[in-house]
Formats: structure tokens, sequence, C-alpha cells
């Protein structure tokens, strides 16, 4: 595995076999995009972070909380208070295999980090397009992992095909495996099926597919990743979250969503992942 950076008309980063199975599937996975030492670095920058408390609007641990996802939450938008969160979001290997998947240009919507320590909660299957709301459209992820990431310790699980179909209106999660509260059931004839990662692997999947994870069931692993949402430069709206960057880092803000989405009235967010 190497740190150097690939330029951004290297295409061989996404093969065409990479290509295919995002366009059949709606996931693909190219392994050690990002080096050893990249990886290193970002958990340290997180590390630090999380042992210097909270940040209004982006991070905020609850140290006597018996809940490990409490205590190791979630950090939304890190690209806005951390200059190596911004550089991964921004990162040009990224922004190619983003752009050869997508056909055009692309935004960064969102940066996250998750921790997910030992004995944490996962996400139930869900669909990041039910938050986002890119209108016309989808979004897709680029979801980093920073560490062994299997079915012990609550790796991604996907339903391929479901990028094919519209977002369904989830049923309420049992919150007893999974923090958020959306549900949606594998449709008839599809089943999840868990993506195995190494540090620095990307897994890349479109906004409508269906996916999410199991709780981390060991006693002394984290599940630790880094994940941007990315949108092509032909939409033209989007939830009122998400502030919208071209990958040079200027601000390009989009129109708000209207409507209320596939329910009706949507439940109260919490966010992909």
């Amino acid at each position: 595995m190497t740190a150097t950076g690939i330029g951004a008309a290297d295409r061989s980063i996404l093969t065409q076999d990479g290509l295919r199975q995002f366009q059949e599937d709606g996931f693909t996975v190219v392994r050690g995009l990002f080096g050893y030492d990249e990886i290193d670095r970002l958990c340290a920058e997180f590390a630090a972070l999380q042992a210097a408390g909270p940040v209004p609007g982006h991070f905020a641990p609850r140290a006597s909380s018996a809940d490990p996802l409490a205590r190791y939450p979630r950090v939304m938008h890190p690209h806005e208070i951390s200059e190596p969160a911004r550089r991964v979001l921004l990162d040009a290997r990224l922004r190619t295999a983003l752009e050869a998947l997508l056909g055009e240009e692309v935004l960064a919507a969102q940066s996250m980090f998750y921790f997910k320590p030992p004995g944490a909660r996962g996400q139930a299957l869900h669909q990041d397009n039910f938050y986002l709301r890119v209108e016309p459209g989808t979004c897709v992820a680029a979801w980093v992992a920073c560490d062994v990431i299997d079915r012990d310790n609550g790796g991604l699980e996907v339903v391929p095909g479901t990028h094919r179909m519209d977002l369904f209106c989830p049923e309420e999660a049992d919150v007893e495996v999974s923090f958020a509260r959306e549900y949606v059931a594998p449709p008839p004839g599809l089943a999840a099926v868990p993506v195995d990662m190494a540090p620095g692997d990307v897994l890349f999947f479109n906004g409508s597919l269906v996916h999410g994870s199991q709780p981390n069931r060991t006693a002394d692993r984290f599940r630790r990743s880094f994940i941007g949402h990315y949108v092509g430069r032909s939409a033209e709206r989007i939830g009122a979250y998400y502030r919208t960057l071209s990958m040079s880092g200027e601000r390009v803000p989009l129109a708000e969503s209207e409507g209320a989405g596939p329910c009706g009235t949507e439940f109260a967010p919490h966010g992909p992942h």
C-alpha cells in the first residue's frame, strides 16, 4: 500500500470491473486507496479531538454515559473544524473515482467520522438519499475504512440492486441494535451482504442503495471510518442541513429541497450511517 497521491487524470483508480459493479449492484470497493500512514494520521487527528472534548455543532461526547456511542459519538462535518479531515473529503483520488462514477463534476456535501467503539449499536438498513434529498439524481458516499472492518465489529452490509429502486418509507428500527430510528427491510428476493474492509479501502455506493450495520460485538476493537457524501454538479436541490463545496474547496450553494420526502412527514433527522 502506498501513501503517494494519485493525480486526478489517472483513471486507473476505478477499474472497468469496479465501474460495472457500481452500475449493476450500486457499490464498489477500491482497495488501498489511502495509505496506512495517511489513515494513522487521520485517526490521530480524531483521537486528539475526542480527548479535547465537545465542539459545539460538530461533536458532543458525554463521558459519564454508559452508552459507548455517547462517549464516542460521530463527528459531524469535521471538515469544517479539521484541516486533515478537509483534505480527505476533497482528496483528488476520491474526486477521480467519483467523477468516473457520476460522469460529471462532483460537489462535496457532507463529512462524518465514526468511532464505533466496542459494544456500540449499529445503524439499521437505510438509504442515504432519504436524508440528503438530492434533486435531481442522488448522492454517492465514499466510505473510508480506518480499521480492519468485518462482521464482528459492525462492518457495513449492503443490499445489491436496491440503487435502482425508489426511496422507501422506512419502518421503526429496533433501538436495542440501532442508534437511528429508520429501518428499510430488504425487498423480496434481495438480502444484505457484508463488505469486509482493510484500513485505506474505500467503499463507494449510490445514495439509494439500502445499507446499514450491526452492533460492534467485539470487546476491544473500534470500527473507525471517515465518510464523505457527494453530489453531481447537475444537482439543483439538497436538504437544508448540507453545505456543498466544489472539490477545490469553494462554497457552491444549492437550493433547499422541498416537500417531505417519501413518507409525507419524515422522522426526526439522524443523518446517514
